[in-house]
């Protein structure tokens, strides 16, 4: 896939909208979860304001909201935007109309708008064209920074790239890359480690891997729901052959060191979801022994998934992964042989 690449856009006095995800959760009060998602767009924010004269504006969602509701303002995580950049952050309580043109008016050089939640309007979700029209109308540019919401067809995705001249970012290029080379020029053995839930949108990445990969790893709700359902699959899938207990919320012992064996001879290791209810103890086990094993490994590994990046976190370990995709359903579409609408739209 060939995309409109950063690198060819001219941001000279610029008004830039970038479309982030900075849909983050809080470990408690002000206390947020997923910092990787502030950090993978610094790159991208300091291109473009490299450019003279260019101002630039962050679009993001947050939540799931019914109308305009203040618990989920984006105004919640300005001071780690802020320390992420380290740039001054101006928030602005809309991301239309004349609120966001005075906004950019009054913008210093270095500084950044961080436009209100873009899900307050149900247009975005609508994929709404006239909403996009009112999203695109103060700026010049586009540039998509947002690879985990790029499987969505919404206005802010899909419809603004139709309006404004487009560039994806350069986190959004590492994605598409990393994740093709997965899929057509994986070492081997490779190995992918399929958990979390919800076997209906982890099964075609599961038939993908059977197809191209040496053995797939299946754990978590995925693996139980695979074995009440009694899906057939080739000898290269291997389920639990044990859990914890009889509720089956981590994989047991002898699962654990079977995994572990097959880790350690691997080449290419992708892995996407928790082979267990790893946020309550003691069913974090299986995940864990799974991440110290990848990391005493050899491979080269790719790490995506919200529940994934919650695990690397947890453990401090995101610096140590050979790549972490920041896509959720994302990523499992797109490796799954999926068309994204997002990177549709940044085509070139």
């Amino acid at each position: 896939m060939s995309l409109k690449h950063i690198e060819q856009g001219n941001f000279e006095n610029a008004r830039v909208l970038m479309r982030v995800d900075f849909n983050v959760e809080f470990k408690n009060v002000n206390e947020v979860q997923e910092h990787f998602r502030f950090d993978i767009v610094k790159k991208t924010v300091d291109f473009v304001l490299g450019f003279p004269g260019t101002k630039l504006a962050l679009l993001t969602h947050f939540g799931r909201p019914e109308g305009k509701d203040a618990n989920f303002s984006v105004k919640q995580i300005v001071s780690t935007v802020e320390a992420t950049l380290g740039r001054r952050v101006v928030f602005v309580d809309d991301c239309i109309g004349d609120t966001v043109e005075s906004a950019l008016e009054n913008l210093a050089p270095g500084e950044v708008l961080l436009l209100e939640n873009v899900r307050f309007y149900e247009g975005e979700e609508k994929n709404d064209p006239q909403f996009a029209e009112k999203l695109a109308e103060h700026f010049t540019v586009f540039v998509n920074e947002a690879f985990s919401v790029c499987h969505r067809e919404h206005a802010s995705i899909v419809g603004v790239p139709k309006l404004l001249p487009s560039y994806a970012g350069f986190h959004i290029l590492e994605e598409v890359e990393k994740l093709d080379d997965a899929i057509s020029a994986p070492k081997h053995p490779a190995v992918a480690i399929i958990g979390g839930a919800k076997i209906e949108t982890k099964l075609p990445l599961i038939r993908m891997f059977e197809e191209k990969y040496d053995c797939i790893l299946v754990g978590g709700k995925v693996a139980n729901e695979a074995l009440d359902q009694n899906i057939a699959f080739s000898e290269k899938v291997l389920l639990p052959q044990d859990f914890d207990s009889s509720l089956r919320l981590d994989i047991g012992p002898k699962t654990i060191s079977y995994f572990i064996q097959i880790i350690k001879v691997a080449k290419t290791i992708v892995w996407n979801g928790p082979m267990g209810k790893f946020e309550e103890k003691p069913y974090d086990i299986g995940t864990e022994a799974i991440l110290y094993a990848i990391l005493e490994s050899n491979a080269y590994v790719i790490i995506g998934g919200g529940e994934s990046l919650a695990v690397l976190e947890k453990a401090g370990v995101m610096n140590k992964i050979g790549f972490v995709s920041s896509g959720g359903g994302a990523m499992l579409e797109y490796l799954s042989g999926k068309k994204l609408p997002g990177l549709e739209a940044l085509e070139s």
